[in-house]
């Protein structure tokens, strides 16, 4: 409202081109800042009360609809959502307008995978006798098949694991000891330094994954040419890196399979004659250990698995003394 006589005041402080009666809203631009009382012109504006006070039949003077004053924070209807907030400040967003859009759920999906805490590898436990004339059952055990080269331990070993009602592993020695690219030290090219430090590594790696693999409940079985007259290299590093619950069990046919089989062999898994007889006979010296022996010259690859699981049960209920 304006004093009388007074021309209403247009965008940018100017006179409006065309009087307006008394009682009717100017058309326009919103008026910049707060609505007050009247006031003189040349007068300053009076203090401003604490609501707005609006002459009887006069609309109350604020902005078209859709468009909030400047200065003045616009106030929402009851039941709103409230506008956007800055992550700091808490103020709504500049020059924002309209209801917050939705923010969508983080929580993250059910068949969606993260990060998985496993437990650490320890020494293996001797495993629990399980249930009579039921093989190993689901008992989770550590195995170690020793024999010579040509008595069918990767074979057997591999048949073993998978024929299992549980989750069990294989791990052979030499796969890991072909780990070594360049600088792989051949034991057959001569033995030294060199291929007995890889010998050693290889039997402590395959310990590490093997107490891994029994921490999560999988079990394991491992095939090596352990010697009986090297206990400290042979049974007793394989007894450090794994625990006392490994469970040793000895793979030795006659020599002339060990023969048979060698000949189909090829590269460096291939050994000579002289060779693969000089390690039949040393492994010999395990009769008489109290170690299982098992000789699987009359046996195919299923048959020996089977008898092997037997012989596995028994040690189970009464593990070998070694």
């Amino acid at each position: 409202m304006h004093a009388q006589g007074q021309p209403p005041v247009g965008p940018a402080g100017l006179p409006s081109p065309q009087g307006h009666p008394q009682g009717q809203p100017t058309a326009g631009p919103p008026p910049v800042g707060p609505a007050g009382p009247p006031h003189a012109q040349g007068q300053p504006p009076a203090a401003a009360p604490a609501g707005p006070s609006h002459p009887q039949g006069q609309p109350p003077a604020g902005p078209p609809p859709g468009r909030p004053p400047q200065g003045r924070p616009h106030a929402a209807p009851a039941g709103a959502p409230h506008p956007q907030r800055h992550q700091n400040g808490g103020h709504p967003a500049p020059g924002w307008s309209g209801t917050a859009p939705q923010r969508a759920s983080t929580a993250p999906l059910p068949d969606t995978t993260g990060h998985i805490q496993l437990p650490p590898g320890g020494p293996v436990p001797i495993p629990a006798p399980p249930p009579a004339d039921s093989g190993t059952g689901v008992a989770t055990l550590a195995v170690l098949l020793i024999g010579p080269a040509g008595a069918g331990k990767t074979t057997v070993a591999r048949h073993w694991a998978t024929s299992r009602r549980v989750p069990t592993a294989h791990i052979s020695l030499d796969d890991v000891r072909e780990w070594v690219c360049s600088g792989f030290a051949d034991p057959q090219s001569g033995w030294n330094d060199h291929s007995e430090a890889q010998y050693r590594l290889a039997r402590r790696t395959c310990g590490f994954a093997a107490r891994n693999f029994l921490a999560n409940g999988i079990s394991c079985i491992l095939d090596d040419a352990v010697f009986p007259d090297r206990p400290v290299v042979g049974l007793g590093g394989w007894k450090r890196h794994v625990g006392p619950g490994l469970l040793p069990v000895v793979l030795l046919p006659g020599l002339e399979i060990v023969l048979e089989r060698n000949a189909e062999r090829s590269g460096n898994r291939r050994l000579s004659d002289e060779e693969v007889a000089s390690i039949h006979g040393r492994m010999a010296g395990w009769y008489g250990s109290g170690l299982p022996i098992i000789d699987n010259s009359q046996f195919d690859v299923e048959t020996t698995a089977r008898v092997l699981d037997d012989v596995l049960a028994r040690s189970i209920a009464s593990p070998p003394n070694w």
